[in-house]
């Protein structure tokens, strides 16, 4: 399995990191929305819509969160980049916890 990084319009470094053939992704807490029941991002790629994905958001402290989720909604273009929103489908109640204090964080 290779892994490649992918460009994010208007950043000269992304912090989006995609696996090929494989539904993973790596996220820097900074390039996600935290909701709920999900997150939603920008990204130079488009996802189909009810694609199961695994991610790993990489916390402020250096940490790794991961949960499983499915991409509900993906609009955009190639030229604009995508506006990504997934919901998650299976999270421990750690993760859930520590999604939580991530979300609160950035509101401060």
């Amino acid at each position: 399995m290779s892994a490649r990084k992918l460009s994010n319009p208007g950043s000269e470094q992304s912090p989006i990191t995609a696996a090929a053939r494989q539904a993973r992704l790596s996220l820097s807490h900074e390039a996600v929305f935290i909701q709920k029941s999900g997150i939603e991002f920008r990204s130079p790629t488009a996802f189909s819509a009810w694609t199961e994905m695994t991610v790993e958001l990489r916390t402020p402290d250096n940490g790794r969160v991961n949960c499983t989720g499915v991409v509900i909604a993906c609009t955009g273009n190639k030229h604009a980049g995508y506006h990504v929103s997934m919901i998650f489908t299976d999270m421990s109640r750690q993760a859930q916890m520590r999604l939580q204090q991530m979300s609160s964080a950035r509101l401060d």
